[in-house]
């Protein structure tokens, strides 16, 4: 499937997906905010008592904790009120009749004239004035509605809600899925007895429905948006085109007997439509009446009854629709209406289904009653998937049960997706979401998590990519909280800040105690379980987007195999706990010295994530991982910084993030090889790391990091079958890689099928992610990513994204005039480097003499610049650092395996290539990282090269301060002048006379 991604816009395609807190944002978008209140003095206050109006209805308001309670402006003749309506803006009209009964009449002719569909609504202060407005209540009167002031304040209420119900009715039926009850009466004495009584009822049920479900405040707002909306109509024919409109939507109808039907008051107009809906549609019907005798009338038509005289008239109603709309408890019925379960809250409704009779679950899916209960609870999105079903799509209750159980699992699990969760044992094996233990931040990397979580699960990937998967592993994160429980727990806060020695530190947080309440959740993780670990740090500082600290702290990852659970859970708490120690080790205190942070303001939350891969004898490790970034320091050939580029390897990714050898791409242009035949034959990945499952139990405290990890000949892999996508063969034959590993020669690790053949989107898809990630990110980006390429043969296959980190220092630029610079004192000239601006301020070099360079010694180099460093670092200096081969690898083969802290004061870093110890543009990720964000320039020299310059002699002549056996430190007597262009990868520099 071939995608243009560059036209492909991130604007378009994120939040696609409505969960039921945006539905609530949708619904209810016309509010009544401010009503127009035209009355005499007196008027008013015969009806507010006080004549404080806008008291009554506050008063109302708050009693139902609503908290948009309009504002009224009140008037007294009708001058005034067409004033204010052609100078402000006003939602409703509310006129009062009084003596003066020609008087509403007039101004609501008027305001119609004007204002079209402005609402009018006309309240009379007796029954008997009601016969005289009539004929303005036809439909093509210019009042709306009339309403008796019967001592009750609730009708004001009521009034706000109809106009407001009727005005958003047609928008949250579309958007939400809104409920609607329909009330047929004509009797304005009756139904302004309706009305208010029907909205106190529905929106009491309602808030105490809220106060089960959740305790968010504004949560709880919203979601009274999803309250079913009251209709009020006075005709028959009004009755049906509501009815035939909404009538998926429709879960009660309460009708009165008599009422107008073409025109004339018809007695059986209630009966027929009772009958009219129920060919369309099972539901409660409630028929009221005065004349106890249409009783019998309902029986007939299977309605239950209320006679309007009754003097328990408010419980009746109450009754009616917490049986019979979905509020208080379910209850579950027979098929003879006997109770045989009930459920107060979702959680237990959905046990209840699990044992409740055959028989119940037929009762109650004829009714549609359980997307009726669960609508009135707000559950929009799992109301809609159970509603469309009839009883005829199943042949079996079995299958019934099933198949309703199965959406309650899928809608919880949906309704979950992209989010950061409480901590919940059954979803430990979840990757849709991120859950989190305990309190305080997520940290640095856990932020990353929490967004990549959301940000894939706001795309349609499966739409864009539909070969590939794109997951997060499960994920679960112990809160920043947690840590400070910790210290409080063991009383180290006040001390441990003091210690300066690692190893005491380590010992003292080996010896304390995680809080009971966190050992007893790790034990249900655990439980749930039974894949390896990651357990990695995530700092407050960690990979965010100000000052990220990268790869200084430690990642433990456990095998998780031993039968005995204690051993688990002990292996487990320890990996914590140093993780928790390492934020004490020497390279994050050097790092918290250079970023002018204090090591106290440093809180460390805990990423607990299963490690990607599979099984295969004794070892455990994915097909492949990598790192991609989206600016590329190193183009070649036709590609841009911006294209970004992406190095991946077999195995776990220590080899990637390490800096050891490994195949490096660009996303855009995956079949473009950056390096020569015989190089690609030489630097091909000849080890991998895996994680041992042979010792079931590991020794964190003595081996640390390395305690479960393995390093094994690449031949392995191909023995375990993970070469057959990820390897070329060298042919001597016809000097050329052929992707068969059928034929002997040297195996080269290029994933050439995947890249360059296209078995798997793979570079697509990385393209894609680093292009979105860094518009949502406003930052370039770093990812991490593993590949389950199992799928190639039975199922999908699934890219799993790691880590997310910003790369802030791409984000600078200076101008830098390289014709300023003398050409006979060009000190150092490259054509591939890292870093912008100029440097003026650098006396000091520290350099590594090709002439006494040993390749075997490079650990010892390593140890012998760390001493250097420190004696720079007191003088507050700092230095250029200059030696062959990578910086930063692990491995002592391709460069200086030098860490952070071990370097820390040098401002320029050079890599020099020697004819037997070439170059290739790979950095370990997380040195590399720190080079970026810290502001180091990084410059790459290949000796012999044109466009290339280093001048040794110089360097040899300048003043020794210190030398060791490879290392010489030298001064130049005035400062170097240094020069430097990231965007043209271009950098010199100069000594001065």
């Amino acid at each position: 499937m071939d995608i243009n991604h560059s036209s492909i816009e991130l604007s378009k395609l994120y939040n696609r997906k409505k969960s039921d807190q945006d539905i609530f944002q949708e619904l209810m978008a016309v509010k009544v905010a401010e009503v127009l209140l035209v009355a005499t003095y007196y008027d008013a206050y015969s009806i507010a008592g006080e004549g404080r109006f806008f008291d009554k209805i506050m008063g109302e308001y708050l009693q139902l904790n609503l908290f948009s309670a309009p504002r009224v402006t009140s008037v007294t003749t009708n001058g005034e009120a067409l004033e204010l309506l052609n100078k402000n803006k006003y939602d409703m009209v509310i006129l009062m009749a009084g003596l003066d009964k020609d008087k509403p009449i007039r101004l609501s002719k008027k305001i119609k004239e004007a204002f079209s569909s402005m609402p009018i609504l006309l309240m009379v202060n007796n029954n008997h004035d009601i016969k005289y407005f009539n004929n303005e209540t036809s439909p093509n009167g210019p009042i709306d509605k009339i309403f008796v002031w019967n001592g009750d304040s609730r009708v004001f209420l009521a009034m706000i809600k109809y106009v407001e119900d009727r005005a958003n009715l047609e928008n949250d039926v579309k958007v939400g899925d809104v409920r609607v009850i329909l009330l047929v009466e004509d009797s304005q004495i009756y139904y302004t007895r309706y009305l208010p009584l029907l909205y106190s009822i529905v929106m009491m049920q309602t808030q105490n429905i809220l106060s089960e479900e959740t305790e968010d405040r504004i949560h709880k707002i919203l979601k009274m948006r999803v309250r079913p909306k009251i209709i009020l109509v006075s005709t028959y024919e009004d009755a049906v085109d509501i009815v035939d409109k909404y009538t998926d939507n429709l879960i009660c109808l309460i009708t009165d007997v008599k009422y107008p039907r073409n025109g004339i008051n018809d007695d059986n107009a209630g009966i027929d439509l009772i009958k009219y809906v129920r060919g369309k549609i099972s539901i409660p019907v409630l028929m009221q009446s005065s004349d106890q005798e249409n009783a019998l009338k309902a029986m007939e038509v299977d309605a239950e009854f209320i006679n309007k005289n009754s003097e328990n008239l408010s419980f009746e109603i109450q009754n009616f629709i917490n049986q019979n709309l979905g509020f208080g408890d379910f209850i579950f019925k027979n098929s003879r209406g006997v109770q045989v379960a009930r459920a107060h809250n979702l959680k237990e409704f959905e046990e209840c289904l699990r044992d409740v009779p055959p028989e119940s679950l037929l009762y109650h899916a004829k009714r549609h009653g359980i997307s009726t209960w669960l609508m009135a609870r707000g559950e929009i999105s799992l109301a809609k998937k159970l509603r469309p079903y009839s009883i005829d799509d199943f042949d079996s209750f079995t299958k019934l049960r099933a198949t309703v159980l199965d959406i309650f699992s899928f809608a919880r699990l949906e309704r979950l997706k992209g989010r950061v969760v409480p901590f919940d044992p059954s979803l430990v094996n979840q990757n849709r979401f991120v859950m989190r233990i305990g309190e305080g931040s997520l940290g640095g990397k856990g932020r990353g998590l929490a967004f990549l979580s959301n940000f894939i699960e706001n795309i349609d990937f499966e739409n864009l990519i539909p070969e590939l998967e794109l997951h997060l592993p499960p994920t679960c994160i112990i809160g920043s909280g947690e840590f400070t429980r910790f210290l409080e727990k063991n009383k180290l806060e006040n001390t441990i800040y003091g210690i300066t020695e690692y190893p005491e530190i380590k010992r003292i947080f080996i010896n304390s105690e995680i809080p009971e309440d966190i050992i007893s959740i790790l034990k249900s993780y655990l439980t749930n379980m039974n894949k390896p670990i990651a357990v990695r740090s995530s700092g407050l500082f960690e990979d965010s987007l100000l000052q990220p600290f990268s790869g200084v702290y430690s990642t433990y990852m456990l095998p998780n195999t031993h039968p005995d659970p204690e051993v688990r859970l002990n292996e487990l708490c320890l990996a914590i706990k140093l993780v928790y120690a390492s934020i004490f080790n020497p390279s994050a205190r050097e790092y918290f010295k250079l970023t002018n942070y204090k090591i106290e303001e440093e809180k460390m939350a805990i990423v607990l994530q299963e490690v990607v891969g599979r099984r295969v004898h004794n070892k455990y490790y994915p097909n492949a991982s990598g790192i991609a970034q989206s600016y590329n320091y190193y183009p070649f050939s036709y590609m841009k910084p911006e294209d970004g580029f992406a190095v991946m390897g077999v195995g776990l990714g220590r080899h990637i993030v390490g800096g050891e050898k490994a195949w490096r791409f660009c996303p855009r242009y995956p079949s473009l090889e950056l390096s020569s035949l015989k190089d690609q034959v030489r630097e091909s990945q000849s080890h991998f790391y895996a994680l041992n499952l042979k010792h079931q139990q590991v020794d964190l405290e003595s081996k640390g990091e390395l305690s479960s990890i393995l390093r094994l000949e690449i031949g392995e892999a191909e023995e375990d079958g993970n070469l057959r996508h990820c390897a070329s063969v060298y042919d001597y034959n016809y000097d050329a890689l052929v992707p068969n590993l059928k034929i002997k020669g040297p195996r080269v690790i290029n994933f050439s099928n995947i890249l360059k053949y296209d078995q798997l989107p793979l570079a697509r898809t990385l393209d894609l992610l680093l292009r979105f990630l860094k518009e949502a990110m406003g930052s370039p980006v770093e990812i991490e990513f593993a590949l389950d390429m199992e799928g190639l043969e039975n199922q999908q296959p699934i890219l799993y994204m790691l880590q997310i980190k910003p790369l802030t220092r791409t984000a600078q630029h200076e101008d830098v005039d390289f014709n300023e610079v003398d050409s006979s004192k060009i000190l150092l000239q490259s054509a591939q480097g890292m870093g912008n601006g100029q440097i003026n301020n650098i006396y000091d070099v520290v350099y590594i003499d090709p002439g006494s360079f040993d390749r075997t010694k490079t650990a010892i180099i390593a140890e012998e610049i760390e001493l250097i460093n420190k004696k720079i670092a007191s003088e507050k200096r700092e230095f250029l650092l200059m030696g062959p081969g990578r910086w930063g690898t692990r491995d002592p083969s391709t460069g200086i395996p030098v860490c952070w802290s071990q370097i820390s004061h040098a401002k320029i870093i050079v890599e020099i290539g020697l004819p037997d110890f070439p170059l290739e543009a790979s950095l370990g990720s997380h040195f590399f990282h720190n080079v970026t964000t810290m502001n180091v320039g990084y410059f790459s020299v290949h000796i012999g090269s044109s466009d290339d310059k280093l001048d040794i002699d110089l360097l040899n002549r300048q003043t020794i301060v210190s030398k060791t056996k490879y290392v010489k430190h030298v001064r130049f007597e005035k400062p170097l002048k240094i020069l430097m262009d990231g965007k043209k990868q271009k950098a010199m520099i100069q000594w001065n006379e």
